[in-house]
């Protein structure tokens, strides 16, 4: 209740401030006005005050930046300082090894806050960072729409009884206004976390973050900015990772930036090692064959299973199967060549042998409940791009708790275990791959909008540690066993995000869900 009441406070502080601060305006235009002064705005940062007549009353000149500063003091005297946080309680930080148990605990929380905190959110590493995409290019957006004078932004000046330098006047110091704030982008994009002021909708008092990571500049930047935001105006973070805070960025990227991060979370957070080798996921009852959602090796009579078993799930549903588009993110689309009514059916090559990556895995994945995968070889150095985005893949379908069938060449265990062409892992080629390279990773893992017409020659090449490409390759192996046991399977009815959009109350978000009905296979 306190946090809400906080939010409640801070958007009529906000507004009542952006009030104050056009009247304070109107004021000295009405002086400017009067006294016959007009601003030259070609002189510079420094703006010289021109004058008609001059009189005694007149300031001397003074620049955009000085009178920024004295607007902002006085409006901090008529509205007041920006209302003060509530002390919240402390969250965690959960790190440990691969089925540990670090997710569940953290769901199994935020399970239990439904119905009790109004405003709480879940991300996942990768649906994080494309929000914090989608929200600096709705930042940037507006940021160029405003600089036409026709603005909506500069609308309510037109009106006003004024000669057309003063206007001309009042239009540059809005623009200066909107350039200073936009410097600091990163706390918009913290703030769109929390209020979402275009739908009038509070965000996040709880934030629950799954598999935080910094594998590139881009997500320590954006993550220290963000977060440090967050947690300085009172939500409670509750996050999983397989490292402790301190060992996030061991290659140093912007370390002052990440020394903040770390100061904040050791503020806010209490962080507790789950400490344990054992992978519980292994332990799940399976009660039978664990070769039922997962066909090996591809020989005639696995491919002849699968595909009875398209063709049972398809026929349950009770639709065509057709080819569809669906919207991914940033204006583009990916094609799912077969689609019926919820379940989807593709092969290796088309997932992940293409410049896609996590915004159109998490598309598909909130899209279809059910999804074929056939011809998924055996992982090699020779394809490591390839077996790069095959993890990210099963993390959004995991995520997103869809039910996976596959056709694959090798057992589970045996999956990223390497081929006769050598192994897929090799820690000198690790030690030896450039900054150049690594900056690729950006453009394909969450495929952003500017994808190339094929992938590169060396494909998703991370700056991610060897000991973290490890433990991917053990995350993907541990999750895929789960997804294959009657506990993850019975609860995909009630998990995935296509069934709960369709629970009465239960709003849109705005996503395209193609999904009617989970047939039991």
């Amino acid at each position: 209740m306190e946090m809400e009441d906080y939010h409640a406070k801070m958007y009529i502080w906000e507004n009542s401030r952006e009030k104050e601060r056009r009247r304070l305006l109107v004021e000295e235009a009405e002086d400017k006005q009067r006294d016959g002064v007009w601003i030259d705005e070609k002189r510079g940062f420094l703006d010289k005050l021109v004058t008609r007549r001059r009189r005694s009353s007149i300031e001397p000149g003074v620049g955009k930046w000085v009178s920024y500063l004295n607007r902002e003091k006085k409006l901090d005297k008529l509205v007041g300082q920006r209302p003060i946080a509530p002390v919240a309680p402390k969250g965690l930080y959960l790190y440990g090894n691969v089925g540990s148990g670090k997710t569940m605990l953290m769901d199994m929380f935020y399970g239990a806050t439904e119905g009790v905190i109004k405003h709480r959110r879940r991300f996942h590493f990768h649906e994080a960072m494309l929000e914090i995409h989608d929200h600096m290019h709705d930042v940037w957006k507006r940021r160029d729409d405003d600089k036409s004078v026709q603005s909506s932004s500069f609308s309510w000046i037109s009106s006003l009884p004024f000669d057309a330098k003063i206007k001309e006047w009042l239009i540059g110091e809005e623009k200066y206004k909107q350039e200073t704030q936009q410097k600091h982008i990163l706390l918009a994009v913290a703030d769109k976390f929390l209020v979402d002021r275009q739908v009038n909708k509070t965000g996040a008092s709880i934030l629950c973050f799954d598999e935080i990571q910094t594998i590139d500049v881009f997500a320590v930047v954006a993550l220290s900015g963000i977060l440090s935001r967050l947690l300085s105006t009172g939500t409670v973070l509750v996050a999983t990772s397989n490292k402790a805070p301190e060992d996030l960025n061991q290659d140093g990227m912007q370390r002052d930036i990440f020394l903040e991060l770390l100061s904040k979370l050791d503020e806010n957070c209490n962080k507790i090692l789950v400490g344990t080798e054992k992978d519980y996921r292994r332990l799940i009852p399976t009660e039978g064959s664990t070769q039922i959602h997962y066909f090996c090796p591809v020989t005639p009579d696995t491919r002849s299973m699968c595909e009875a078993m398209w063709h049972d799930v398809t026929n349950q549903t009770g639709g065509n199967i057709i080819s569809v588009t669906i919207p991914v993110m940033f204006g583009r689309s990916i094609e799912i060549p077969q689609s019926c009514n919820g379940v989807a059916r593709f092969d290796f090559e088309y997932l992940c042998g293409r410049p896609v990556g996590a915004a159109d895995y998490i598309a598909i994945a909130r899209n279809y409940h059910t999804i074929f995968i056939s011809e998924i070889p055996a992982m090699s150095m020779k394809i490591r791009d390839k077996a790069r985005r095959f993890i990210t893949l099963i993390d959004e379908l995991y995520n997103h708790h869809c039910r996976l069938v596959c056709l694959a060449a090798s057992p589970i265990d045996d999956l990223f275990q390497g081929t006769e062409e050598g192994p897929l892992f090799d820690l000198e080629s690790f030690q030896f791959e450039t900054d150049a390279e690594g900056t690729k990773l950006r453009r394909d893992v969450l495929a952003e909008g500017n994808v190339g017409l094929r992938p590169s020659t060396s494909g998703l090449v991370a700056i991610l540690s060897g000991q973290e490409e490890m433990f991917a390759f053990r995350r993907a192996i541990s999750r895929l066993i789960e997804m294959q046991t009657p506990l993850y399977l019975e609860r995909v009815q009630h998990a995935h995000p296509s069934f709960q959009l369709q629970a009465p109350g239960v709003g849109s978000n705005n996503r395209t869900c193609v999904s009617q009905s989970a047939p039991s296979v």
